[in-house]
């Protein structure tokens, strides 16, 4: 995850209960992937991601003040981030992507915004930058290499493609400029839920929509109520304003790094919870993925150590 702040030239280091807080939130997106895979049990890919952000985005429009950023950006945020991100990571893992895998492909907004931000924004790629990015797309070869020996690829393509929905929320989120970006990261939420909800109708269809909402009544849809209301309440709400209250306290390259503790606590979670078991060749992938993201990073955290104008913090709640 690439985010920008406000800060100095003088990077100070963290303060132990702030660390402790961004370790917080690294366990929050990491078990959230777990929470996912419950409300996948229940309810059709396509559907969930409507119920996800409508469940937001009601109590966002009553109560939460609209961030002052040009409606273009907002929709765009929530067309990236919130609908081509989430359609494709919840259509990838209902295809059978491993849930700890899938917090680790996702990384690949990373190097994916680094991309983007050169290719729209005119933003300069120095030689760290490009041999992270290179580590890292190496490492996400070898991850779908690996997983496509053993499985069809096509579900390791969808959540590859949901990283790259994140990226285009990214550069929509730099653009937005919100002087409260917890508050745009919520009324993003009312772009996904109506066209994610014509989508479902018309591809997963009213009968299976309608056989989804009548068991979920059931006491076997109760793990699915928790882990939608976990993705909502923790993953999201908490999670993200812990995020960027830390960012708008400290440099970048101090904060960004702990998201990538995010995979870490994902593939370990879904090791002991769910019993994956990923391959020798998808951790060997993994390390080159973490690896090359961090390093870029410094260099993104040397680039952000000047202010930009009119640009504050800003972060993008993970899955």
């Amino acid at each position: 995850m690439l985010v920008h702040s406000h800060s100095t030239s003088e990077t100070r280091a963290m303060p132990t209960r702030h660390v402790l807080l961004a370790l917080t939130v690294a366990v929050l997106w990491g078990l959230n992937f777990l929470a996912i895979h419950a409300s996948l049990e229940q309810f059709p890919p396509l559907f969930l991601v409507a119920l996800r952000f409508g469940i937001i985005a009601i109590p966002t429009v009553l109560f939460v003040p609209r961030p002052r950023v040009p409606w273009k950006w907002l929709i765009a945020y929530g067309l990236g981030f919130g609908t081509l991100q989430f359609l494709f990571l919840y259509a990838g893992m209902t295809a059978g992507f491993p849930t700890g895998l899938a917090s680790l492909v996702l990384q690949a907004s990373a190097p994916f915004t680094v991309l983007l931000g050169a290719a729209f924004l005119g933003e300069r790629l120095g030689r760290r930058a490009l041999t992270g990015i290179g580590a890292a797309s190496a490492g996400l070869v070898v991850v779908g290499l690996s997983y496509g020996d053993a499985a069809p690829l096509g579900p390791f393509l969808l959540v590859l493609c949901g990283a790259l929905g994140w990226a285009l929320g990214n550069i929509a989120s730099r653009q937005a400029r919100a002087d409260k970006p917890l508050n745009l990261v919520l009324w993003m939420s009312i772009v996904p839920p109506l066209p994610m909800l014509a989508l479902s109708l018309g591809v997963e269809g009213p009968a299976r929509i309608g056989d989804a909402i009548a068991t979920s009544l059931s006491p076997a849809a109760i793990p699915a109520w928790i882990g939608l209301a976990y993705t909502i309440a923790l993953g999201t709400l908490l999670g993200s304003g812990i995020w960027v209250w830390l960012m708008a306290r400290h440099p970048a390259g101090s904060v960004a790094p702990f998201s990538m503790l995010v995979p870490v606590v994902g593939i370990a979670a879904a090791w002991i919870v769910l019993d994956e078991r990923p391959a020798w060749l998808e951790l060997a992938g993994g390390v080159l993925i973490v690896g090359g993201v961090l390093w870029a990073s410094r260099q993104q955290a040397r680039d952000s150590s000047q202010p930009h104008p009119g640009q504050p913090a800003t972060a993008s709640a993970l899955p």
